[in-house]
């Protein structure tokens, strides 16, 4: 039986606009139950960090994508094209997608 794994997965969505700091501290209210932080406040692009479980790192990073689509739409953010992820096993290894 496979094992799951806690992921830490990074994203970011890159837009045409900078972002504000409203908008960062709605995204970071839609992670915090992933235990999440957000950034980009003042960036043409905003981010997120968030832990998911998963069985491997793609799995981790479709997971977390989903789940950062998700936290996008619950902040009422502009949806923007994801540029960057990057993954963090719990063991410390790292993957970039």
């Amino acid at each position: 039986m496979p094992t799951m794994s806690k992921w830490s997965v990074s994203i970011q969505a890159e837009g045409d606009r900078l972002v504000e700091l409203d908008e960062v501290v709605a995204l970071a209210d839609a992670v915090a139950p992933l235990e999440g932080i957000a950034s980009g406040v003042g960036a043409m692009a905003y981010g997120a960090q968030i832990v998911v479980e998963a069985e491997s790192s793609d799995q981790a990073v479709e997971a977390a994508m989903a789940a950062f689509a998700a936290a996008v739409e619950t902040a009422n953010l502009p949806v923007w094209p994801m540029t960057r992820a990057e993954v963090i096993g719990e063991d410390g290894s790292e993957f970039d997608d």
